[in-house]
């Protein structure tokens, strides 16, 4: 199933459950149900907006963006972190809040609604869960962060009819705001390395440089470049020094680019008798009168 639809399955499940959680709180008078009931809304919310970004992100290139719209999906996995962060540090301000002031609370009508909570949520979890977009990652990421939530409120139930234990509640929530924040900054820094066009993880850049060198035909090769829109798709451009142009040479090379799952490559081939015009190689040639496109000293 295509990410996008799987976080347009999980935006219904949510947005379902949260009228149902508002109606149960109108019913129960329950404000603790009510308030979560807000914040579901603002889940499903955040997830409507995941989809469409993820919908978005599909389109194909055109004059306004040439390569794309494939960092839309970056941008809302971007937001999804953001809001999963706040979110998880309320939650650790308010569970200290109840430490000071520990609070009884009647967990019997809660109990039911927790376990269909837990159940839709883990549904949407299974819906979101193993996809290589960054945003169905930070959209899973914030269903995992429900589940565990309701899995508190239903062991907190459970424990505190036979005991009074008041503190469970927090240092539970505690626990899991911990758990949820140390993976949302996880993926906050996978959304800045992309964003700051940094080379993927997957690239290693001199075992690749080396591969490209050993083609018959290639004298030197300079100004590799490599990033990634989404984190999925790889591009790259660099600069080929031959002896003479070649498009066996320039198939060549996009083939062993390909072997690397690069499939968007850019190549400039050069003669031996031509000087490199890029800023980066003029410098470097004045500085050593033997620079990376002062090719004449190659072989």
């Amino acid at each position: 199933m295509k990410t996008e639809k799987k976080i347009f399955i999980v935006f219904i499940l949510n947005l379902l459950f949260s009228i149902f959680e508002f109606v149960g709180g109108v019913l129960t008078g329950s404000i603790a149900i009510l308030s979560d009931a807000i914040h579901d809304f603002g889940d499903a919310s955040t997830i409507g907006l995941s989809y469409f970004f993820e919908k978005k992100s599909k389109k194909q290139p055109d004059n306004v963006y040439t390569y794309g719209y494939a960092r839309f999906s970056v941008l809302s996995a971007t937001i999804t972190t953001f809001i999963l962060i706040i979110g998880s540090t309320l939650v650790i301000y308010h569970a200290i809040l109840r430490f000071i002031n520990p609070i009884k609370i009647n967990y019997d009508y809660l109990l039911i609604l927790a376990i269909i909570g837990l159940i839709i949520n883990s549904l949407a979890t299974y819906f979101t869960h193993g996809g290589h977009s960054i945003n169905q990652k930070a959209v899973n990421l914030h269903m995992l962060e429900d589940v565990l939530g309701w899995v508190v409120i239903v062991v907190g139930a459970i424990v505190m009819r036979f005991t009074n234990f008041y503190y469970l509640d927090p240092i539970l929530s505690i626990i899991v705001a911990i758990f949820i924040l140390i993976n949302a900054f996880k993926n906050l820094k996978d959304v800045t390395n992309i964003f700051l066009i940094k080379t993927p993880k997957n690239i290693n850049l001199d075992s690749l440089k080396q591969h490209v060198l050993e083609i018959e035909g290639i004298l030197d090769v300079h100004h590799l470049h490599f990033w990634t829109l989404d984190g999925e798709r790889i591009y790259s451009t660099l600069h080929v020094v031959v002896n003479e142009y070649s498009a066996k040479i320039k198939n060549a090379v996009k083939d062993e680019l390909k072997e690397h799952e690069i499939f968007h490559a850019t190549i400039e081939m050069e003669t031996l008798n031509e000087n490199c015009q890029e800023k980066e190689c003029i410098i470097k040639e004045n500085k050593h009168q033997k620079g990376c496109c002062n090719h004449n000293h190659h072989h």
